[in-house]
């Protein structure tokens, strides 16, 4: 264990490991913790469809958005923290690593109370500007009311497995996530069917998971094992948010921008839905269901970036420019695998995935399966700008991590969500999500070409002055 002071780097096991042997470990737990992020609201959702039906699943979709906002926080401190932590250590400064990765989980609390606070006074509100419409609020009042209650704790526990991930144990990290999963099906299931609480059941059973993974991050960051967090490191210090924050921007503010994007989303399709013969609620609906799916999709993309973080980061910081060029050429072959399974998926088998929550009319079937085809139709590049994105966040450059952060959701897609619908009413949404794909695809193509070879050179320039 390490307390203060220079540590070696060139036995680190991130320095000397086969990279494809770190991508694999690291990966597969980051994978599940953002699969479980998903799954608290799929797996609610898919319970209250059965149950309570489509406007059961129209709510949650109204409250999906704040769902969006609790995760930015939590990739705001998680990511920025784990960043930060892996790059200090890294450059061989034990104990800075250890304050930083203190106070990440500090003001996870801290964002996570706050945030709490604010959902209460304000939840009507919210809701309707969220997209709800008369039929439809009912529902989402009694479901959010009830799992604002675990805000604080979802945030901590999503954020902190980040922060286990970093300190070398990707196991637990993994067991944290899985063991919140698994008891939010088991009580959702009780709940709902057992106790017949209909869609209150669903958001006790969510609350309540996340307070149990909650209390397993914080038995570990109060052992942390790389480097020995002393009580003084966790009190609140804004210079060090600011670091953290810094590397933990882009992740967030993909986050935040998703949520702008589905709260104008809900809203565009409440308005242009009434004046077509599909209605309201059936958009609100569909809508819900297919960013939860695809949803699952990109948290696999994006958990096999973020594992791959502390690799990259760490050898950045030790100047091992070809193990950061390998790792990252991995990670995308990988997405672009995973890429292509998705979007067979989504184009071949929608009904089906569809049927999964819960039964429909005709013109609902109708408008989702046309709905799945359209607007996830540019799959097959959608892995390459997340993962890019994080690729500039774990080597410190925050400002193009940021920026690519920002590309698909508030760049290109929010302004096409609201100009298309203007020139082809509802289906205009549709068309707007593969022209905003591609855009964002070809614009990181472009960062990636530069940024390789700028590494490239710096790699030469090492050889050379070895020789």
């Amino acid at each position: 264990m390490v307390d203060t002071g220079k540590i070696d780097t060139a036995s680190h096991p991130l320095a000397v490991t086969g990279v494809t042997r770190l991508i694999a470990r690291y990966a597969t737990p980051s994978i599940i913790a953002m699969l479980v992020g998903a799954l608290y609201n799929i797996v609610d959702q898919i319970f209250i469809g059965h149950d309570v039906g489509m406007l059961g699943n129209a709510a949650t979709n109204v409250a999906f958005p704040l769902a969006t906002i609790c995760m930015s926080a939590a990739l705001l401190l998680g990511i920025g923290g784990a960043a930060n932590f892996n790059l200090e250590m890294g450059r061989g400064n034990g104990e800075r690593a250890g304050r930083i990765a203190a106070n990440a989980f500090s003001f996870m609390m801290i964002f996570g109370v706050a945030i709490f606070i604010a959902v209460r006074f304000a939840l009507e509100p919210m809701l309707i500007a969220f997209g709800a419409t008369d039929d439809v609020l009912p529902y989402a009042l009694r479901y959010t009311s009830i799992t604002s209650l675990g805000i604080p704790f979802m945030i901590a526990a999503l954020g902190g497995t980040h922060l286990i991930r970093a300190d070398g144990s990707p196991r637990y990290s993994m067991l944290c996530n899985l063991t919140g999963a698994g008891l939010n099906i088991i009580l959702n299931s009780f709940f709902m069917f057992g106790l017949g609480m209909g869609i209150a059941g669903a958001a006790w059973g969510t609350a309540i998971s996340q307070f149990v993974s909650w209390l397993l991050v914080a038995r570990y960051v109060i052992r942390y094992k790389s480097v020995r967090l002393s009580p003084r490191f966790f009190v609140p210090n804004i210079r060090i948010l600011a670091t953290i924050s810094a590397l933990g921007a882009g992740s967030c503010f993909n986050q935040l921008a998703m949520s702008c994007v589905q709260v104008t989303l809900n809203n565009v399709l409440r308005h242009y839905g009434a004046t077509s013969i599909y209605g309201s609620n059936i958009p609100l609906a569909a809508a819900g269901i297919i960013s939860k799916v695809n949803m699952i999709y990109l948290s696999i993309v994006i958990g096999l970036a973020q594992g791959g973080q502390p690799i990259i980061g760490f050898n950045y910081g030790a100047r091992r420019y070809g193990r950061v060029r390998r790792t990252f050429t991995i990670i995308v072959c990988a997405a672009t695998g995973i890429s292509f399974v998705a979007f067979a998926n989504f184009q071949l088998f929608p009904k089906e995935i569809i049927s999964v929550f819960g039964e429909g009319s005709a013109e609902y079937y109708h408008f989702v399966e046309r709905y799945f085809r359209i607007f996830l139709f540019m799959t097959l590049v959608n892995g390459i700008q997340p993962v890019t994105a994080n690729f500039f966040t774990s080597i410190g450059k925050a400002t193009r991590g940021l920026f690519m952060s920002l590309t698909r959701q508030i760049i290109f897609l929010l302004p096409l969500v609201i100009i298309f619908p203007r020139i082809w009413g509802v289906d205009g949404v549709m068309y707007a999500g593969p022209v905003a794909d591609l855009a964002a695809f070809m614009l990181a193509a472009v960062f990636l070409r530069k940024e390789s070879g700028d590494m490239k050179k710096l790699e030469d320039a090492q050889s050379s002055s070895a020789r």
